[in-house]
């Protein structure tokens, strides 16, 4: 399915892909449950990011998208959920620096007029096969991505989510089932999900609930910037249903936590994961 796939380098772009992802472009359909909800995604360029953008959108959300440096997707991203009727803030930029986080938070409720769902979901990972290889570097900069931003997010979005605010953390099947290959990526979303059960409970009597994501394979630009060409070709196949997800299959897990139909759901992990099992 996803044979001679050009390999990028990281972080990757959509554009550069020559069997591009399914972000729900054509298939999603809205039905308000998040109207007038202010929302910050983090890696809202691409990917899952850019599925759930989409998708809260369409269900009335304005959104604003934080990411790295990718600018044509994007732009790609926000032309989206402006034809949604939604308006849309690009926000580039490095969440591993600190001052970043709270800057990103503060442009989205001064764009947004507030901030009702943050969805910590921007992430870094690199293939190594030994531990000797891996540079210490490497080690803290994923660290820095991947769990401490969704601190220093949650520190600098705190003072403006009220009761029934969502916080959405994006883990993976690999905090349950760690992929050797991926240590460093796979140990931050172990921590991913331990931080959001404990973050539950902190906030549990502001009324905030806190849950988490943990996608399987999903086909999205990390995929061919971050592994290799053999990797790549067999991305999905050892799932029960034999094959990697699109971007559009997870974001409607989103959809569901961000809204109040999920208001007595919070501390929960919820696997997207094409069958293999998280117990």
């Amino acid at each position: 399915m996803v044979d001679n796939e050009p390999q990028q380098r990281p972080p990757g772009t959509t554009t550069a892909m020559r069997r591009k992802p399914d972000h729900g472009e054509e298939s999603y359909r809205g039905s308000g449950r998040l109207n007038g909800k202010r929302v910050l995604i983090t890696g809202g360029d691409s990917g899952i990011g850019r599925a759930v953008a989409i998708a809260f959108a369409r269900e009335g959300a304005d959104v604003a998208i934080s990411y790295l440096n990718e600018d044509d997707d994007a732009k790609a991203t926000a032309e989206l959920v402006l034809k949604a009727g939604r308006r849309a803030v690009l926000l580039p930029g490095d969440l591993a620096r600190r001052e970043r986080c709270r800057q990103v938070v503060e442009q989205t409720v001064q764009a947004l007029g507030g901030l009702d769902v943050l969805v910590n979901n921007a992430a870094h990972q690199m293939t190594y096969h030994s531990v000797e290889e891996i540079p210490d570097e490497e080690w803290v900069g994923t660290f820095d991505v991947n769990i401490t931003a969704m601190f220093r997010l949650v520190q600098a979005a705190l003072p403006h989510l009220g009761a029934g605010a969502s916080i959405i953390n994006t883990s993976s099947v690999n905090y349950d089932q760690p992929k050797p290959t991926l240590l460093p990526y796979a140990t931050t979303k172990g921590a991913i999900a331990n931080f959001t059960a404990g973050l539950a409970q902190l906030l549990g009597d502001r009324g905030i609930r806190v849950n988490a994501v943990a996608p399987g394979p999903i086909w999205t630009p990390l995929i061919p910037s971050t592994m290799p060409p053999e990797q790549v070709a067999e991305f999905g196949k050892n799932t029960p249903l034999g094959r990697p997800g699109e971007p559009r299959e997870v974001a409607p897990v989103f959809v569901l936590l961000a809204s109040d139909e999920a208001s007595y759901i919070s501390g929960s992990v919820i696997p997207v994961t094409g069958g293999r099992p998280i117990l």
